[in-house]
């Protein structure tokens, strides 16, 4: 009985976040402002921080360097899969596995 009533709560609590008609925001936009909202957030974290060695001034330079950089590229193989093709080819069969000797 009590996995009859958590399974009701669950699925009441699911449907209220997941309700018909939601309209879900754009997951790149939700992205950019995350990575620019937490590198905001380090940023300032960073600035407080007072060095007095050079490890840690080092330290410094590298992570506002890493909040400077580009967004990551996605590797070439997800970039191959990713890519259009064109209208006649089909996608690659993978090979079957060999037969056991």
């Amino acid at each position: 009985m009590f996995a009859v009533v958590r399974s009701l709560f669950w699925l009441t609590v699911a449907y209220m976040v997941i309700k018909p008609g939601v309209d879900f925001p754009d997951a790149a936009e939700l992205q950019h402002f995350a990575r620019t909202t937490g590198g905001q957030v380090v940023a300032q974290q960073l600035d407080a921080v007072q060095c007095d060695t050079l490890q840690c001034m080092g330290g410094k330079v590298v992570v506002a360097q890493a909040l400077r950089s580009a967004a990551p590229q996605p590797s070439p193989v997800v970039a191959t899969v990713l890519a259009p093709r064109a209208p006649g080819k089909i996608a690659p069969v993978p090979h079957q596995r060999p037969a056991a000797l």
